[in-house]
Protein backbone atom coordinates (compact mmCIF):
# COMPACT_ATOMS: atom_id res chain seq x y z
CA UNK A 1 0.00 0.00 0.00
CA UNK A 2 2.86 2.34 0.82
CA UNK A 3 4.25 1.94 -2.68
CA UNK A 4 0.89 2.52 -4.30
CA UNK A 5 0.25 5.62 -2.22
CA UNK A 6 3.65 6.91 -3.31
CA UNK A 7 2.78 6.28 -6.95
CA UNK A 8 -0.63 7.86 -6.44
CA UNK A 9 1.19 10.89 -5.06
CA UNK A 10 3.39 10.99 -8.15
CA UNK A 11 0.29 10.78 -10.35
CA UNK A 12 -1.28 13.70 -8.55
CA UNK A 13 1.66 15.98 -9.35
CA UNK A 14 1.08 17.53 -12.77
CA UNK A 15 4.61 18.93 -13.04
CA UNK A 16 6.25 15.50 -12.83
CA UNK A 17 6.80 15.04 -16.58
CA UNK A 18 10.45 15.21 -17.49
CA UNK A 19 10.00 16.81 -20.95
CA UNK A 20 13.71 17.60 -21.15
CA UNK A 21 13.92 16.70 -24.84
CA UNK A 22 16.92 14.44 -24.14
CA UNK A 23 17.84 10.85 -25.05
CA UNK A 24 15.68 10.78 -28.18
CA UNK A 25 17.76 7.73 -29.10
CA UNK A 26 19.34 5.35 -26.56
CA UNK A 27 22.38 6.99 -24.89
CA UNK A 28 25.79 5.67 -25.92
CA UNK A 29 29.10 5.88 -24.13
CA UNK A 30 31.30 4.34 -21.48
CA UNK A 31 30.67 3.58 -17.79
CA UNK A 32 33.10 2.59 -15.07
CA UNK A 33 31.14 0.13 -12.92
CA UNK A 34 31.24 -3.37 -14.39
CA UNK A 35 34.93 -3.29 -15.28
CA UNK A 36 36.41 -1.10 -12.50
CA UNK A 37 33.82 -1.46 -9.68
CA UNK A 38 34.75 0.30 -6.43
CA UNK A 39 38.52 -0.02 -6.73
CA UNK A 40 39.77 2.93 -4.67
CA UNK A 41 43.31 1.66 -4.04
CA UNK A 42 45.20 4.22 -6.08
CA UNK A 43 48.45 3.49 -4.28
CA UNK A 44 48.65 -0.15 -5.35
CA UNK A 45 46.66 0.15 -8.59
CA UNK A 46 46.88 3.74 -9.88
CA UNK A 47 45.94 2.77 -13.43
CA UNK A 48 42.64 1.05 -12.59
CA UNK A 49 41.35 2.79 -9.47
CA UNK A 50 38.33 5.12 -9.53
CA UNK A 51 40.16 8.42 -10.01
CA UNK A 52 40.22 11.38 -12.35
CA UNK A 53 43.07 9.74 -14.25
CA UNK A 54 40.82 6.83 -15.27
CA UNK A 55 38.14 9.18 -16.61
CA UNK A 56 40.65 11.48 -18.35
CA UNK A 57 42.17 8.46 -20.08
CA UNK A 58 38.83 6.97 -21.12
CA UNK A 59 37.75 10.36 -22.49
CA UNK A 60 40.96 10.42 -24.56
CA UNK A 61 40.22 6.96 -25.93
CA UNK A 62 36.61 7.83 -26.83
CA UNK A 63 37.80 10.99 -28.61
CA UNK A 64 40.82 9.53 -30.40
CA UNK A 65 39.92 5.93 -31.27
CA UNK A 66 36.83 6.48 -33.41
CA UNK A 67 34.19 5.99 -30.69
CA UNK A 68 32.89 9.56 -30.46
CA UNK A 69 32.14 9.79 -34.20
CA UNK A 70 29.96 6.68 -33.92
CA UNK A 71 27.88 8.21 -31.10
CA UNK A 72 29.67 6.94 -27.97
CA UNK A 73 29.65 10.30 -26.20
CA UNK A 74 29.07 9.78 -22.47
CA UNK A 75 31.92 9.24 -20.01
CA UNK A 76 29.99 8.00 -16.96
CA UNK A 77 31.32 7.81 -13.43
CA UNK A 78 29.64 5.21 -11.23
CA UNK A 79 29.83 4.71 -7.45
CA UNK A 80 32.79 5.49 -5.15
CA UNK A 81 33.89 8.84 -6.64
CA UNK A 82 33.00 10.98 -3.64
CA UNK A 83 34.59 11.70 -0.28
CA UNK A 84 33.18 9.71 2.65
CA UNK A 85 31.46 12.82 4.05
CA UNK A 86 29.67 15.86 2.68
CA UNK A 87 31.45 19.18 3.27
CA UNK A 88 30.54 21.80 5.91
CA UNK A 89 27.87 23.25 3.61
CA UNK A 90 26.31 19.79 3.21
CA UNK A 91 27.54 19.48 -0.35
CA UNK A 92 28.79 16.32 -2.05
CA UNK A 93 32.50 16.57 -2.80
CA UNK A 94 34.82 14.29 -4.77
CA UNK A 95 37.51 12.34 -2.93
CA UNK A 96 40.33 14.94 -2.72
CA UNK A 97 43.15 12.42 -3.24
CA UNK A 98 41.60 10.63 -6.20
CA UNK A 99 39.98 13.67 -7.84
CA UNK A 100 42.34 16.53 -6.94
CA UNK A 101 41.22 18.69 -9.88
CA UNK A 102 37.53 18.43 -8.94
CA UNK A 103 34.54 17.33 -11.01
CA UNK A 104 34.10 20.69 -12.77
CA UNK A 105 37.62 20.36 -14.24
CA UNK A 106 36.87 16.78 -15.31
CA UNK A 107 33.63 17.93 -17.01
CA UNK A 108 35.53 20.72 -18.78
CA UNK A 109 38.13 18.21 -19.99
CA UNK A 110 35.42 15.85 -21.27
CA UNK A 111 33.48 18.68 -22.95
CA UNK A 112 36.63 19.96 -24.67
CA UNK A 113 36.85 16.58 -26.38
CA UNK A 114 33.30 16.78 -27.69
CA UNK A 115 32.03 14.35 -25.06
CA UNK A 116 29.64 14.46 -22.10
CA UNK A 117 30.09 13.58 -18.42
CA UNK A 118 27.81 11.34 -16.38
CA UNK A 119 27.82 11.04 -12.59
CA UNK A 120 26.34 8.66 -10.02
CA UNK A 121 24.19 9.27 -6.98
CA UNK A 122 22.00 7.16 -4.75
CA UNK A 123 18.58 8.00 -3.34
CA UNK A 124 19.24 6.80 0.19
CA UNK A 125 21.37 7.19 3.31
CA UNK A 126 24.41 5.72 1.52
CA UNK A 127 25.34 4.73 -2.01
CA UNK A 128 25.62 0.98 -2.63
CA UNK A 129 29.38 1.32 -2.01
CA UNK A 130 28.89 3.11 1.33
CA UNK A 131 29.48 6.71 0.21
CA UNK A 132 27.12 9.61 1.09
CA UNK A 133 23.69 9.16 -0.43
CA UNK A 134 21.14 11.72 -1.57
CA UNK A 135 18.37 11.74 1.02
CA UNK A 136 15.12 13.58 0.29
CA UNK A 137 16.40 16.77 1.94
CA UNK A 138 19.50 16.73 -0.31
CA UNK A 139 17.73 16.32 -3.67
CA UNK A 140 17.61 19.99 -4.72
CA UNK A 141 21.10 20.78 -3.46
CA UNK A 142 22.65 17.77 -5.22
CA UNK A 143 20.86 18.56 -8.50
CA UNK A 144 22.24 22.11 -8.33
CA UNK A 145 25.74 20.82 -7.49
CA UNK A 146 25.73 18.45 -10.49
CA UNK A 147 24.49 21.22 -12.80
CA UNK A 148 27.13 23.66 -11.52
CA UNK A 149 29.83 21.07 -12.21
CA UNK A 150 28.65 20.69 -15.81
CA UNK A 151 27.30 17.15 -15.50
CA UNK A 152 25.27 15.84 -18.48
CA UNK A 153 23.78 12.62 -17.08
CA UNK A 154 22.82 11.38 -13.62
CA UNK A 155 22.37 7.74 -12.66
CA UNK A 156 20.39 7.66 -9.40
CA UNK A 157 20.65 4.31 -7.63
CA UNK A 158 18.36 3.06 -4.85
CA UNK A 159 20.43 1.35 -2.14
CA UNK A 160 19.52 2.11 1.50
CA UNK A 161 16.14 3.65 0.70
CA UNK A 162 12.52 2.62 1.33
CA UNK A 163 9.73 2.20 -1.24
CA UNK A 164 8.11 5.42 0.05
CA UNK A 165 11.35 7.38 -0.24
CA UNK A 166 11.78 6.11 -3.79
CA UNK A 167 8.21 7.04 -4.74
CA UNK A 168 8.84 10.58 -3.50
CA UNK A 169 12.50 11.00 -4.35
CA UNK A 170 12.71 9.82 -7.97
CA UNK A 171 10.02 12.25 -9.24
CA UNK A 172 11.48 14.95 -6.96
CA UNK A 173 14.91 14.59 -8.59
CA UNK A 174 13.34 14.87 -12.07
CA UNK A 175 11.85 18.22 -11.06
CA UNK A 176 15.07 19.34 -9.38
CA UNK A 177 17.17 18.52 -12.47
CA UNK A 178 14.73 20.38 -14.72
CA UNK A 179 14.81 23.36 -12.37
CA UNK A 180 18.59 23.73 -12.78
CA UNK A 181 18.08 24.71 -16.42
CA UNK A 182 20.92 22.40 -17.46
CA UNK A 183 20.04 19.49 -19.79
CA UNK A 184 20.84 16.39 -17.70
CA UNK A 185 19.81 12.92 -18.87
CA UNK A 186 18.17 11.15 -15.93
CA UNK A 187 18.74 7.42 -15.36
CA UNK A 188 16.67 5.88 -12.56
CA UNK A 189 17.18 2.59 -10.78
CA UNK A 190 13.68 2.80 -9.26
CA UNK A 191 12.03 -0.20 -10.99
CA UNK A 192 14.99 -2.51 -10.25
CA UNK A 193 14.38 -2.00 -6.52
CA UNK A 194 10.65 -2.74 -6.88
CA UNK A 195 10.98 -6.00 -8.83
CA UNK A 196 10.64 -4.41 -12.26
CA UNK A 197 7.00 -5.38 -12.85
CA UNK A 198 3.45 -4.07 -12.24
CA UNK A 199 1.63 -3.45 -10.00
CA UNK A 200 4.65 -2.24 -8.00
CA UNK A 201 6.14 -0.53 -11.05
CA UNK A 202 4.04 1.85 -13.13
CA UNK A 203 5.83 2.25 -16.46
CA UNK A 204 3.52 5.06 -17.60
CA UNK A 205 4.65 7.19 -14.67
CA UNK A 206 8.26 6.10 -15.08
CA UNK A 207 8.35 7.22 -18.72
CA UNK A 208 7.23 10.68 -17.60
CA UNK A 209 9.92 10.93 -14.92
CA UNK A 210 13.07 9.27 -16.29
CA UNK A 211 14.97 9.09 -19.59
CA UNK A 212 16.16 5.54 -18.88
CA UNK A 213 15.83 3.12 -16.03
CA UNK A 214 17.39 -0.05 -14.69
CA UNK A 215 14.69 -2.71 -14.43
CA UNK A 216 16.66 -5.73 -13.32
CA UNK A 217 19.86 -7.08 -11.75
CA UNK A 218 23.36 -5.69 -12.31
CA UNK A 219 25.21 -7.35 -15.16
CA UNK A 220 28.25 -9.45 -14.22
CA UNK A 221 31.14 -10.50 -16.44
CA UNK A 222 29.61 -13.81 -17.50
CA UNK A 223 27.46 -15.34 -20.23
CA UNK A 224 25.15 -16.69 -17.52
CA UNK A 225 24.49 -13.09 -16.42
CA UNK A 226 23.80 -11.93 -20.00
CA UNK A 227 21.35 -14.84 -20.51
CA UNK A 228 19.53 -14.13 -17.23
CA UNK A 229 18.98 -10.51 -18.36
CA UNK A 230 17.84 -11.56 -21.84
CA UNK A 231 15.43 -14.12 -20.32
CA UNK A 232 13.90 -11.61 -17.91
CA UNK A 233 13.49 -8.88 -20.53
CA UNK A 234 11.91 -11.08 -23.20
CA UNK A 235 9.78 -13.14 -20.81
CA UNK A 236 8.30 -9.82 -19.68
CA UNK A 237 8.33 -8.12 -23.08
CA UNK A 238 4.56 -7.48 -23.11
CA UNK A 239 5.00 -5.16 -20.14
CA UNK A 240 8.42 -3.71 -21.00
CA UNK A 241 8.28 -3.23 -24.76
CA UNK A 242 5.49 -0.59 -24.82
CA UNK A 243 7.28 1.43 -22.10
CA UNK A 244 10.27 2.25 -24.33
CA UNK A 245 10.51 5.01 -26.89
CA UNK A 246 12.30 8.28 -27.72
CA UNK A 247 13.25 9.93 -24.42
CA UNK A 248 12.49 6.91 -22.19
CA UNK A 249 14.31 3.57 -22.41
CA UNK A 250 14.53 0.24 -20.62
CA UNK A 251 18.15 -0.29 -19.56
CA UNK A 252 19.34 -3.93 -19.40
CA UNK A 253 22.70 -2.61 -18.09
CA UNK A 254 26.20 -2.28 -19.52
CA UNK A 255 27.92 -3.93 -22.47
CA UNK A 256 30.64 -6.26 -21.14
CA UNK A 257 32.19 -6.92 -24.57
CA UNK A 258 35.98 -6.68 -24.31
CA UNK A 259 36.25 -8.02 -20.76
CA UNK A 260 36.92 -11.59 -19.58
CA UNK A 261 33.65 -13.53 -19.42
CA UNK A 262 32.31 -13.66 -22.98
CA UNK A 263 33.54 -15.59 -26.00
CA UNK A 264 33.65 -13.93 -29.42
CA UNK A 265 30.26 -15.42 -30.37
CA UNK A 266 28.70 -14.40 -27.04
CA UNK A 267 30.05 -10.86 -27.46
CA UNK A 268 28.40 -10.61 -30.87
CA UNK A 269 25.19 -11.93 -29.30
CA UNK A 270 25.14 -9.34 -26.51
CA UNK A 271 25.64 -6.50 -29.00
CA UNK A 272 22.87 -7.77 -31.30
CA UNK A 273 20.37 -8.46 -28.51
CA UNK A 274 20.98 -5.09 -26.81
CA UNK A 275 20.51 -3.39 -30.20
CA UNK A 276 17.22 -5.20 -30.81
CA UNK A 277 16.11 -4.13 -27.31
CA UNK A 278 16.77 -0.47 -28.17
CA UNK A 279 19.04 -0.52 -25.12
CA UNK A 280 21.50 2.18 -24.12
CA UNK A 281 24.96 1.18 -25.37
CA UNK A 282 27.14 1.91 -22.34
CA UNK A 283 30.39 -0.02 -22.59
CA UNK A 284 32.18 -1.04 -19.41
CA UNK A 285 35.58 -2.24 -20.51
CA UNK A 286 39.15 -0.96 -20.64
CA UNK A 287 39.29 1.06 -23.86
CA UNK A 288 43.08 1.43 -23.42
CA UNK A 289 43.67 -2.29 -23.98
CA UNK A 290 40.55 -3.47 -25.85
CA UNK A 291 41.14 -6.21 -28.45
CA UNK A 292 40.62 -5.49 -32.16
CA UNK A 293 37.82 -8.10 -32.33
CA UNK A 294 35.87 -6.57 -29.41
CA UNK A 295 36.37 -3.10 -30.89
CA UNK A 296 35.08 -4.28 -34.26
CA UNK A 297 31.86 -5.58 -32.66
CA UNK A 298 31.28 -2.38 -30.69
CA UNK A 299 32.10 -0.13 -33.66
CA UNK A 300 29.85 -1.87 -36.21
CA UNK A 301 28.25 1.08 -38.03
CA UNK A 302 25.13 -0.69 -39.24
CA UNK A 303 24.53 -2.15 -35.76
CA UNK A 304 24.74 1.35 -34.25
CA UNK A 305 22.45 2.76 -36.95
CA UNK A 306 19.86 0.12 -36.02
CA UNK A 307 20.26 0.75 -32.28
CA UNK A 308 19.83 4.50 -32.86
CA UNK A 309 16.81 4.19 -35.17
CA UNK A 310 14.71 7.35 -34.75
CA UNK A 311 11.41 5.45 -34.28
CA UNK A 312 12.82 4.03 -31.05
CA UNK A 313 10.66 0.90 -31.04
CA UNK A 314 11.96 -1.85 -28.77
CA UNK A 315 12.10 -5.27 -30.43
CA UNK A 316 10.44 -8.49 -29.35
CA UNK A 317 11.15 -12.20 -29.33
CA UNK A 318 8.81 -13.64 -31.95
CA UNK A 319 9.91 -17.30 -32.14
CA UNK A 320 11.20 -19.79 -29.58
CA UNK A 321 11.99 -23.14 -31.20
CA UNK A 322 12.38 -26.57 -29.57
CA UNK A 323 15.78 -26.63 -31.29
CA UNK A 324 16.89 -23.78 -28.95
CA UNK A 325 16.87 -21.21 -31.74
CA UNK A 326 15.14 -17.92 -30.98
CA UNK A 327 14.18 -15.14 -33.37
CA UNK A 328 13.88 -11.46 -32.44
CA UNK A 329 12.38 -8.68 -34.54
CA UNK A 330 12.74 -4.93 -34.26
CA UNK A 331 10.69 -2.64 -36.55
CA UNK A 332 12.69 0.32 -37.91
CA UNK A 333 11.97 3.53 -39.77
CA UNK A 334 11.27 3.52 -43.54
CA UNK A 335 9.53 0.13 -43.20
CA UNK A 336 12.88 -1.57 -42.52
CA UNK A 337 13.41 -4.27 -39.86
CA UNK A 338 16.16 -5.96 -37.90
CA UNK A 339 16.04 -9.71 -37.35
CA UNK A 340 18.26 -11.60 -34.92
CA UNK A 341 18.56 -15.40 -35.11
CA UNK A 342 20.04 -16.51 -31.81
CA UNK A 343 21.30 -19.99 -30.86
CA UNK A 344 21.24 -21.21 -27.28
CA UNK A 345 22.76 -24.48 -28.42
CA UNK A 346 26.09 -25.64 -27.02
CA UNK A 347 26.95 -28.35 -29.54
CA UNK A 348 27.72 -27.17 -33.09
CA UNK A 349 26.63 -24.64 -35.74
CA UNK A 350 22.93 -25.12 -36.53
CA UNK A 351 21.23 -24.65 -39.91
CA UNK A 352 17.91 -22.90 -39.28
CA UNK A 353 15.38 -22.75 -42.12
CA UNK A 354 12.36 -20.47 -42.19
CA UNK A 355 10.73 -17.77 -44.35
CA UNK A 356 9.71 -14.16 -43.81
CA UNK A 357 6.10 -15.33 -44.20
CA UNK A 358 6.52 -17.59 -41.16
CA UNK A 359 7.90 -14.54 -39.30
CA UNK A 360 4.72 -12.56 -40.15
CA UNK A 361 6.20 -10.21 -42.71
CA UNK A 362 3.66 -8.75 -45.18
CA UNK A 363 2.68 -11.02 -48.08
CA UNK A 364 4.12 -10.32 -51.53
CA UNK A 365 6.79 -7.96 -50.22
CA UNK A 366 10.39 -8.10 -51.46
CA UNK A 367 13.38 -7.21 -49.30
CA UNK A 368 17.02 -6.47 -49.70
CA UNK A 369 18.83 -8.14 -46.79
CA UNK A 370 22.14 -7.09 -45.32
CA UNK A 371 24.04 -9.30 -42.88
CA UNK A 372 24.93 -6.88 -40.08
CA UNK A 373 28.18 -8.59 -39.07
CA UNK A 374 29.37 -9.94 -42.44
CA UNK A 375 28.25 -6.83 -44.33
CA UNK A 376 27.21 -8.84 -47.39
CA UNK A 377 23.96 -8.03 -49.18
CA UNK A 378 21.36 -10.55 -50.32
CA UNK A 379 18.99 -9.00 -52.85
CA UNK A 380 15.35 -9.67 -53.68
CA UNK A 381 14.23 -11.97 -50.86
CA UNK A 382 10.49 -12.52 -51.23
CA UNK A 383 8.28 -13.04 -48.19
CA UNK A 384 7.35 -16.55 -49.35
CA UNK A 385 10.95 -17.69 -50.04
CA UNK A 386 12.47 -20.25 -47.71
CA UNK A 387 15.99 -19.40 -46.55
CA UNK A 388 18.57 -20.88 -44.18
CA UNK A 389 21.00 -19.29 -41.76
CA UNK A 390 23.83 -21.10 -40.00
CA UNK A 391 24.10 -19.95 -36.38
CA UNK A 392 27.09 -20.79 -34.19
CA UNK A 393 26.56 -22.03 -30.59
CA UNK A 394 25.65 -19.09 -28.30
CA UNK A 395 25.97 -16.91 -31.40
CA UNK A 396 23.74 -14.85 -33.67
CA UNK A 397 23.05 -14.08 -37.27
CA UNK A 398 21.65 -10.55 -37.59
CA UNK A 399 19.89 -9.17 -40.65
CA UNK A 400 18.88 -5.67 -41.67
CA UNK A 401 15.96 -5.81 -44.12
CA UNK A 402 14.87 -2.96 -46.39
CA UNK A 403 11.78 -3.31 -48.54
CA UNK A 404 12.40 -2.89 -52.27
CA UNK A 405 8.75 -3.56 -53.06
CA UNK A 406 5.87 -3.39 -50.62
CA UNK A 407 2.42 -4.89 -51.29
CA UNK A 408 -0.96 -3.11 -51.39
CA UNK A 409 0.19 0.19 -52.80
CA UNK A 410 -2.04 2.14 -55.18
CA UNK A 411 -0.76 1.75 -58.74
CA UNK A 412 0.19 5.41 -59.12
CA UNK A 413 2.35 5.19 -55.96
CA UNK A 414 4.21 2.24 -57.45
CA UNK A 415 4.79 4.20 -60.66
CA UNK A 416 6.03 7.23 -58.73
CA UNK A 417 8.63 5.24 -56.85
CA UNK A 418 10.53 2.54 -58.66
CA UNK A 419 11.40 -0.53 -56.55
CA UNK A 420 14.53 0.09 -54.52
CA UNK A 421 14.34 3.87 -54.68
CA UNK A 422 14.92 5.51 -51.33
CA UNK A 423 16.36 2.31 -49.84
CA UNK A 424 20.12 2.49 -50.14
CA UNK A 425 22.48 0.00 -48.52
CA UNK A 426 24.18 1.47 -45.48
CA UNK A 427 27.89 1.85 -46.14
CA UNK A 428 29.89 -0.25 -43.74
Amino acid sequence: AAVLSGLALALALPSVALENGLARTPPMGWMSWERFRCNVDCQEDPRNCISERLFFEMADRLAEDGWRELGYEYVNMDDCWSAKQRDAAGQLVPDPKRFPSGIKALADYVHARGLKLGIYGDLGIFTCGGYPGTMLENVNQDAQTFAAWGVDMLKLDGCYSTAEEQAKGYPEMARALNATGRPIVYSCSWPAYQGGLPPKVNYTILAEICNLWRNYDDIQDSWESVLSIVDWFFTNQDVLQPAAGPGHWNDPDMLIIGNFGLSYEQSRSQMALWTVMAAPLLMSTDLRTISPSAKEILQNRLMIQINQDPLGIQGRRIVKEKSHIEVFLRPLSQAASALVFFSRRTDMPFRYTTSLAKLHFPEDAVYEVQDVYAGKIIGALKTADNFSVVINPSGVVMWYLRPTALPVQPRNAVRQQAPGEGFHPALL
